[in-house]
């Protein structure tokens, strides 16, 4: 003080500057705790969906081979291209729904889902006709005759899984924006083990056949879907989500757009493998080919969804 009094400035000895995060490794350390609290729910729900699937062509597979070859491809080339489809156009909700929130605008979130909801269904009324006619479509495109009948037959029954994942992609974009990953894994580790049940109570114990199976899937799908919106508006979301709004079809010109453009570019990386199952059925030994094939391509989709996970949590 008296320094300061005459004139002599008062110098204070700067003292080191404590590191943050304690260097590198706790900054990664802290960093990676951040984004396994997205992914690691992500990962598990998208490994558990492909499981179900999978487990549905194993009881196919016992069925014979002409049974397996028309699950895979009722599955992996009818319900596979049209899920691209909404894939990609469900994906640009998880742009808007992420700015809404990040600008603390949450009220939008509920609305955009909506919205989505909306054009999907629209889509997936639309894309319908590819179900209902498959096996006339398979024919024309000069698939055997024996196989495009049983694989129609089974895209019939996909049908309801259709429109069920034009409800369910929505509600998965929704609550990932939020952070709240850990809804999805937990209605999906309930719907795993009645998924097991019912394609065994339908394959085996009812006898159904292949058909049982394609039923069995849209029955694990309708509960996870139920099971979400089921927290969403039962109060799991008072912050985004306020109740039907006719705000919802507000601006939907635009929003298609968004919708489509996305949904056109993230669906042809998505169709690329599902065509390989189809061009198979042109081989000699058609049924055997596409077993074969789909297999291999059951293992390398598991490996695919820890990839997606991790896409969710940069995302």
């Amino acid at each position: 003080m008296e320094s300061h009094q005459s004139g002599v400035p008062l110098i204070v000895p700067e003292l080191p500057e404590k590191k943050r995060g304690g260097g590198l490794p706790q900054q990664v350390w802290e960093e990676s705790k951040k984004l396994w609290e997205v992914v690691g729910p992500a990962v598990f729900m998208r490994l558990a969906l492909y499981s179900m699937n999978v487990i549905s062509q194993a009881f196919a597979g016992h069925l014979g081979d002409r049974e397996l070859a028309a699950f895979s491809i009722a599955n992996t080339v009818i319900s596979g291209l049209n899920f691209g489809f909404l894939f990609g156009m469900a994906s640009a909700l998880e742009t808007l729904c992420g700015q809404a929130y990040g600008a603390k605008q949450y009220h939008k979130l509920g609305i955009y889902m909506q919205r989505s909801w909306l054009i999907l269904l629209g889509f997936a009324v639309l894309l319908a006709p590819t179900y209902i006619f498959s096996a006339q479509l398979l024919v024309a495109l000069g698939q055997p005759a024996d196989l495009s009948r049983e694989a129609g037959l089974v895209s019939m029954y996909m049908l309801p899984l259709h429109f069920t994942t034009a409800i369910l992609l929505p509600v998965n974009e929704f609550l990932q924006s939020q952070l709240k990953n850990w809804v999805t894994a937990a209605t999906t580790a309930v719907g795993f083990p009645v998924h097991v049940a019912a394609t065994w109570l339908l394959v085996r114990y009812l006898q159904l056949g292949v058909v049982g199976a394609a039923m069995a899937i849209s029955v694990s799908w309708s509960l996870i879907t139920g099971l979400q919106l089921a927290y969403v508006v039962g109060g799991g979301c008072p912050e985004t989500w306020r109740g039907f709004s006719a705000l919802a079809f507000v601006d939907l010109k635009d929003f298609v757009k968004l919708s489509a453009a996305s949904g056109v570019m993230l669906c042809l990386e998505n169709w690329y493998y599902r065509v390989l199952i189809f061009l198979t059925g042109y081989m000699k030994n058609a049924e055997l080919a596409v077993d074969a094939l789909s297999i291999c391509m059951s293992l390398a989709g598991w490996e695919l969804m820890i990839h997606l996970g991790f896409l969710a949590g940069t995302g």
